[in-house]
């Protein structure tokens, strides 16, 4: 199974929730208000965030933190990224190949590449505008071919 880190879906969630108010600076605390997530990882990954440059931080009394640019040119591909670093689905593919010891004997060492390069276009072509819900803006909307109960409607 290809499974996210709660961390990094938290991240996606952390940024959505900021991106319904993006001219807002929000402080750690009322993000983790909105979100529910516990203060520390809220904390955690707003810095984490910060520091790749999603995320503009101010301190202060009226500091916190604000979306560095529109979550419409945010992928969310960039927000795993931040989290858990670079997108693999094995540890053979992509530039760090992981080496498990047993690449001599492999019959797909290497091999998942494509299907790799897929996936990370797939997380790079979703947008964080892509992740906030709304009526007029679905992912099923955009994604999705028309059902086959829509078709057969009217």
């Amino acid at each position: 199974m290809l499974k996210l880190s709660k961390l990094a879906d938290y991240g996606v969630v952390i940024l959505a929730t900021m991106a319904r108010q993006q001219d807002k600076m929000m402080t750690a605390t009322r993000v983790a208000e909105l979100t529910t997530l516990p203060v520390p990882t809220v904390s955690k990954l707003l810095k984490r965030m910060a520091k790749v440059g999603l995320l503009n931080a101010t301190r202060g009394a009226a500091g916190g933190y604000k979306l560095a640019r529109p979550a419409n040119e945010i992928p969310v591909a960039t927000i795993i990224e931040a989290v858990d670093g670079p997108i693999k689905i094995a540890g053979c593919v992509g530039p760090h190949v992981e080496h498990c010891g047993h690449e001599h004997a492999c019959a797909i060492f290497g091999r998942w590449e494509p299907i790799n390069l897929a996936v990370n276009r797939a997380f790079n072509e979703v947008k964080l505008t892509d992740m906030i819900r709304s009526e007029d803006n679905t992912l099923e909307a955009r994604f999705s071919a028309p059902s086959a109960c829509a078709s057969s409607v009217g």
